[in-house]
C-alpha cells in the first residue's frame, strides 16, 4: 500500500516503514505526526485519487530526529568587478517513519 501527501509544499510517495526527510515540522522526537492531506491512496492494483485530497485519509508518522541536510554553497561573483560572495546553507529537516496509512472512506 502506498500514499502520496503534501508537506512543506512538496509531495511525497510513502509506503509503510519507509523513512524520509521532509521540511522542518514543530515536533520533538518521539512524537506522532497525523497528514490529512493526502493526495492519492493505492494499494493491490487499486488507486483512489483526490480532488483534490481524498476524504477520510490519513498518514500517521513517527518522529525519529531533528536533523540538518549537507551545507550548499552559495557563490556569486560580478566578473571584472573585484566583487565575490560565498555564503554557505543548511536546510533543517524532519527525519520521520511512516507507521500507518489509514484508506479513509471509499
Amino acid at each position: 500500500m502506498f500514499a502520496v501527501i503534501r508537506t512543506g509544499g512538496k509531495q511525497y510517495r510513502v509506503s509503510p516503514d519507509a523513512v524520509l526527510k521532509v521540511e522542518k515540522l514543530e515536533a520533538e522526537p518521539g512524537a506522532t505526526v497525523t497528514f490529512t492531506d493526502v493526495l492519492a491512496v493505492g494499494g493491490e492494483g487499486q488507486l483512489t485519487l483526490g480532488a483534490p485530497t481524498v476524504p477520510g485519509a490519513t498518514v500517521t508518522a513517527t518522529v525519529i530526529a531533528q536533523d540538518r541536510l549537507d551545507k550548499v554553497i552559495i557563490f556569486k561573483k560580478r566578473r571584472r568587478q573585484n566583487s565575490r560572495r560565498r555564503n554557505g546553507h543548511r536546510q533543517h529537516v524532519t527525519v520521520l517513519r511512516i507507521s500507518e496509512i489509514g484508506a479513509g472512506a471509499n
